[in-house]
């Protein structure tokens, strides 16, 4: 039997013309692609509680910069802020963040809301999939239950329920939608079956079936707890080379001519998905009565890096600059990763407060970040680029395209022409001869 649903006094057939129907619940930056990769295929309608987003996206506009507006304008999405717009949807995805708190512990308030929603706009038949990050069990034991409650509907009987977590890499425009391969897992096999071919029907990569919803959460926080544990190693070599004397990337090159030593490298970790996500592994452990040392050790090494950065820093004004008063330092990057705007959790964001707090003359220029979002954040706007003056020390905390395009040229006209320091953290300008009035650092 068809599922129906009435909304006013229209009686809607949710599968009229046998077409799949499916809406995506949070539409940032893993939800708007997602959308975006079923539009291709089915009807999809696009909820966000953000109003202006939603205006926004109509109009063809995404702020996170990873939709273009081409992109939009064919996607023929039905973008919406009305909840009881999820009735209409035979599968229903949900994407929405779910960060930490102040004590790092899961913070899965968005989550339950979306639940909340999805679950008071369910009908009999539908399948809800969840791509948000979470930890292991979390699928089961806290979204399920939500959806029961608002909906009046049983779980397995009424509706269904799948989990195939994200891999949207912000910025990468190699690893998109349809060229990741996912994961799926669902509460029968029959489930997971649909789900897979669902999903098979609009990605080129493979689809993987995990044995269940937890094999898959807890796949999902390994993923980029493994890349936090191999950083922070980085991390920790910069800091013991930093005190032996030598240059971490020289070190790097020497032991990857072993064929099998791995290319990693150091740097800060912020965002949403390495900087959190081992939070939520670390927190079920805890709750199970096993305390994950190494995972801990690992969060606290790369958690220190703006510190250790920071130190750096004033280490050198105190040995080589004594005009406090006209010191000027310049901050190239201010988002948490390269090419995007995003600055959750960024530890460049932190670097710079420090600077700040140690009533210092900094300047920050950054080419896709928001300056709204960084006054807000630290009472300062971005400085444009024509408007940067000299400066006694150059700081480049995020890697973005356009900097690593610069030339030597053009990063000497930064910099004051005796003793400008270049604390170029990710060394993207590592074959640039810089003057010798340079002094060039890296991590």
């Amino acid at each position: 039997m068809k599922a129906e649903e009435r909304k006013g006094n229209k009686r809607i057939d949710k599968n009229e013309g046998n077409t799949l129907t499916l809406g995506v619940v949070g539409l940032g930056y893993v939800g708007l692609p997602v959308a975006i990769g079923f539009s291709k295929r089915y009807k999809v309608i696009g909820f966000d509680v953000d109003k202006q987003k939603i205006e926004q996206l109509k109009k063809h506009n995404d702020i996170t910069r990873e939709i273009s507006k081409q992109q939009l304008a064919a996607s023929a999405i039905s973008f919406t802020s009305d909840q009881e717009d999820l009735s209409l949807c035979d599968y229903l995805i949900v994407a929405v963040p779910t960060p930490i708190n102040e004590q790092k512990e899961p913070d899965l308030s968005y989550l339950i809301a979306a639940s909340e929603t999805v679950g008071q706009n369910l009908t009999d038949g539908a399948t809800v999939v969840y791509e948000s990050t979470v930890y292991p069990g979390a699928t089961e034991e806290v979204c399920i239950p939500v959806l029961e409650k608002t909906s009046g509907l049983k779980a397995g009987e009424g509706f269904y329920v799948a989990y195939s977590p994200e891999r949207i890499n912000p910025g990468d425009r190699q690893h998109t939608f349809n060229q990741i391969e996912k994961i799926v897992a669902a509460q029968n096999q029959t489930i997971v079956e649909k789900v897979a071919a669902l999903y098979q029907s609009v990605i080129d990569a493979p689809v993987f079936k995990a044995d269940s919803i937890k094999v898959a959460e807890t796949a999902k926080v390994l993923e980029n707890t493994q890349r936090d544990i191999n950083i922070a190693l980085m991390n920790e070599l910069a800091m013991i080379c930093d005190k032996v004397g030598i240059d971490t990337s020289d070190v790097l090159d020497a032991a990857g001519t072993k064929w099998n030593f791995l290319p990693f490298t150091p740097g800060l970790v912020g965002g949403h998905c390495i900087g959190v996500d081992p939070y939520y592994l670390i927190y079920k452990a805890k709750t199970l009565g096993y305390t994950p040392a190494f995972l801990e050790a690992a969060r606290k090494i790369n958690d220190s890096m703006a510190g250790f950065v920071h130190r750096t820093i004033v280490e050198d004004i105190i040995r080589t600059r004594c005009d406090l008063k006209n010191l000027r330092i310049t901050v190239m990057g201010i988002t948490f990763k390269e090419n995007v705007p995003d600055m959750r959790n960024s530890k460049a964001l932190e670097i710079v407060k420090m600077l700040l707090d140690d009533g210092l003359s900094v300047n920050v220029y950054d080419p896709v970040a928001d300056s709204r979002e960084l006054e807000n954040a630290l009472g300062i706007r971005l400085t444009e680029k024509q408007f940067l003056e000299p400066a006694d020390i150059l700081l480049v905390l995020v890697p973005h395209e356009e900097f690593s395009n610069m030339t030597a040229g053009d990063i000497s006209r930064l910099v004051k022409k005796d003793r400008a320091l270049v604390f170029d953290l990710k060394n993207i300008w590592g074959n640039h001869q810089l003057p010798s009035s340079i002094n060039r650092k890296t991590l």
